[in-house]
């Protein structure tokens, strides 16, 4: 392990991953707030930096771009170096990538609570940060792709694939929802107006989902969840099929989000019929990272990583599942702007992209410090917690998002509305709060992740001696 360190560019690795498990202690628990303040709304206590519309975009962001980002970050750089047997192109570069992306967080921590955003979902920071965003994106993109073109194997490994669409897609998805006409120097408009607007910030924004939250996070698990299981993927055919199949159909699946709005029905309607065609290789990739434990399932009894892992794979199932079901436009009819939305939302969020990135994160801790995880039963406490948890949050959201839509759309004799809005928010206060106790124990199960991982790294800049006594076994 000593002598691997030495062959690849670790530091910065190490540096990303443990960045990625505070970012997830601060994204869930700004999370967990904001819920709470739906739920009890007098905990804005009238101050407008704290309120619901201000910490919103700021956990959004933190939770996406600061931990999933960093998680991503982390992974690629690590994985492309192990599949490559070559050290990074560019240590430099790296640390750009590393200071620049911790600076776009900084920024986003400062100017969102002040009010400062471009009012986009998933988009919401000013001209200044997008431009060091893209700057950042694009000197990650670049090392990646100038370390895979120096590799010792001719194969480029499909976890790479995926991380390489990823990058890809995202540079022009960013590039071109954000151009933008300075006012100010935190104030700017978008070029686009009206329906065309709507259209590119839901092509975008679906694919902050599509590709950022889902292309890379698959690369993680074509990695990780094989070497954990210590199983080859269970078939290459069937990972290509999935790759091709994501990175064709998810560019065309934003127009689901605007049903019965001013866009044109034709378009609505590809977004949906394209949006079930996505089933098809979502769930091939589900088979095959599940299927990859052929043989191994009873390392699930004792490999509490695995765990993650695997759960992960059942929430990506499902999820991109109900994601299509959800964009066809009667079931649309219904769950639009509703709370079903936000538990579909965090189903993927908590359940895919949380649970792969926690495997992931456990897996590296292990190898890059050469030191066995502090506590395998407080990774087990955390596994127990987070799926919890998520279960709480999104059963929570199913059951308050069809009464939200069933209340609006109820009509009594005469034609009127059964419900007045009201009505429906003051019956939403106990789903409201399950929502909230199950981000509390998500966020809990992140706590934990943060000291047995904070101890296990003390412990191993304490004791190398010690850890090299357990490298043989990592």
């Amino acid at each position: 392990m000593q002598a691997e360190q030495q062959q690849y560019s670790f530091e910065v690795v190490k540096w990303f991953t443990y960045m990625s498990v505070v970012y997830l202690v601060v994204g869930t628990g700004v999370g967990v707030w904001i819920a709470a303040e739906l739920a009890w709304p007098d905990l804005n206590f009238d101050n407008p930096y704290i309120s619901f519309g201000r910490l919103r975009p700021l956990h959004t962001n933190a939770v996406i771009f600061a931990f999933g980002g960093s998680t991503l970050m982390a992974t690629a750089f690590y994985i492309v170096q192990r599949t490559s047997h070559v050290r990074l192109w560019s240590d430099k570069l790296a640390w750009f990538t590393f200071w620049g992306w911790n600076l776009v967080i900084l920024g986003a921590v400062i100017t969102l609570p002040l009010g400062i955003t471009q009012s986009k979902e998933y988009a919401e920071l000013e001209w200044p940060l997008d431009i060091l965003v893209a700057a950042v994106w694009l000197a990650y993109t670049f090392n990646f792709i100038m370390t895979l073109s120096v590799r010792r194997v001719s194969h480029i490994y499909v976890a790479n694939w995926f991380f390489l669409a990823m990058m890809i897609m995202v540079t022009y998805l960013h590039v071109v929802n954000s151009l933008a006409i300075p006012v100010s120097f935190w104030k700017s408009y978008s070029i686009f107006a009206g329906v065309q607007d709507a259209m590119i910030q839901w092509w975008w924004g679906h694919n902050a989902v599509g590709f950022f939250l889902t292309a890379g996070f698959l690369g993680i698990m074509y990695y990780f969840v094989p070497k954990q299981a210590n199983r080859p993927v269970y078939s290459y055919r069937l990972s290509v099929i999935h790759f091709w199949g994501l990175t064709f159909g998810y560019v065309w699946l934003g127009a689901h989000h605007l049903q019965y709005t001013a866009l044109p029905d034709w378009t609505g309607s590809l977004g949906a019929a394209i949006s079930l065609a996505m089933i098809i290789p979502s769930w091939g990739g589900a088979i095959n990272g599940l299927f990859t434990l052929s043989g191994a399932w009873d390392k699930l009894r004792t490999d509490y990583t695995l765990r993650f892992l695997v759960v992960s794979l059942a929430f990506y199932a499902m999820s991109t599942f109900e994601g299509p079901v959800m964009s066809a436009k009667t079931v649309n009819a219904l769950s639009h702007y509703t709370d079903w939305t936000i538990g579909h939302v965090h189903a993927g969020a908590l359940g895919w992209v949380g649970m792969v990135s926690i495997g992931a994160i456990y897996h590296m801790v292990e190898r890059l410090w050469d030191a066995k995880i502090y506590s395998v039963n407080l990774v087990n406490l955390h596994f127990w917690m987070a799926t919890i948890g998520t279960a709480m949050y999104i059963t929570a959201m199913w059951v308050s998002g069809i009464m939200q839509g069933l209340m609006w759309r109820a009509y009594d004799d005469y034609g009127n509305l059964t419900y007045t809005f009201v009505e429906s928010v003051a019956q939403m206060h106990p789903y409201y709060a399950l929502r909230t106790v199950g981000g509390f124990i998500f966020f809990l199960g992140a706590l934990v992740m943060l000291f047995n991982i904070t101890v296990t790294i003390r412990k191993a800049a304490t004791n190398p001696a010690n850890n090299m006594a357990h490298a043989a076994d990592i």
